[in-house]
């Protein structure tokens, strides 16, 4: 299973626009294997992310992170394993008015990883390729180098 990253202290970093018009509330699970984080990047999309996505309804941070990380990586978490890393917002860079939260969390998984039918490419990053991710992401690869958990 993945390294715990108990170092990382938890918090709230912003990196917000004066005026914001919408908010992209999400979930997202932090897996660091060797100094390194596992990434996904969606079918039809340039970008590398965070695993995790949206909540649906009145979905719980929890609910929410075992729901998208059985739908994106096949595997199953063990919610009683979760640990709160940190929430994070950041504008997304196209430079709208838009900006993206994300409540990150550790947790133990049964099964293999495995792409979905949803994601194009599962890949290991360390902190040289903090460019690869959007800015919301790079803020936890900050938090995760400086923690000493990322290489």
């Amino acid at each position: 299973m993945g390294e715990t990253v108990a170092a990382v202290p938890i918090k709230l970093r912003a990196v917000l626009e004066p005026a914001r018009e919408q908010l992209i509330d999400t979930v997202a699970w932090v897996l660091i294997e060797n100094g390194r984080i596992l990434c996904a990047r969606p079918r039809g999309k340039d970008v590398f992310f965070i695993p995790g996505g949206k909540r649906e309804g009145a979905e719980t941070d929890l609910q929410t992170l075992v729901r998208e990380v059985a739908e994106e990586l096949t595997v199953e978490l063990t919610p009683e394993s979760a640990a709160h890393v940190g929430t994070y917002e950041a504008a997304i860079a196209d430079g709208h008015d838009t900006v993206v939260r994300m409540a990150c969390y550790t947790a133990d998984y049964r099964g293999v990883l495995t792409a979905s039918s949803e994601i194009e490419a599962l890949a290991w990053f360390g902190f040289g390729d903090r460019d690869l991710v959007p800015p919301v992401d790079q803020l936890l690869f900050d938090d995760l180098a400086a923690a000493g958990s990322l290489r």
